[in-house]
């Protein structure tokens, strides 16, 4: 993947999230997606965080926008591509977040970890 497809990667992938479209979301993901996330934790009650496979993972995405059911919108910060991979960071409202996604070879994400970051009045305002 060149650094254009990452950057159309990275907006798409956003995109589904503002859009709230889960279909959308799942066609970034693989049918074995494995994601560890700190919400994950939170909201499952599951200290590993882990959401595996793709029908878990379109529960999770559910359980959020039921969680997160005022609109917070995504904004892209910056990626950082590797090899097969790719560190999304964007912000939102009250924070910010990096997505650290394994790719296949078709550009699919097997395996993410989120990271996220509170900004409170201490952290200044996230810039």
């Amino acid at each position: 993947m060149d650094a254009r497809n990452y950057q159309a990667f990275a907006e798409g992938w956003l995109q589904a999230w503002n859009d709230r479209d889960i279909d959308a979301i799942l066609t970034h993901y693989t049918d074995d997606i494995e994601l560890r996330s700190p919400l994950a934790a939170h909201l499952l009650g599951d200290a590993s965080g882990t959401v595996a496979g793709k029908a878990k993972f379109r529960e999770y995405i559910t359980t959020v926008f039921q969680v997160f059911s005022d609109k917070r919108p995504l904004s892209l910060h910056g990626i950082c591509q590797g090899v097969q991979t790719v560190v999304v960071q964007f912000r939102f409202d009250g924070g910010e977040g990096a997505e650290l996604m394994e790719l296949t070879g078709s550009g699919r994400v097997q395996r993410a970890i989120a990271h996220f970051r509170s900004v409170g009045p201490s952290d200044g305002d996230g810039s």
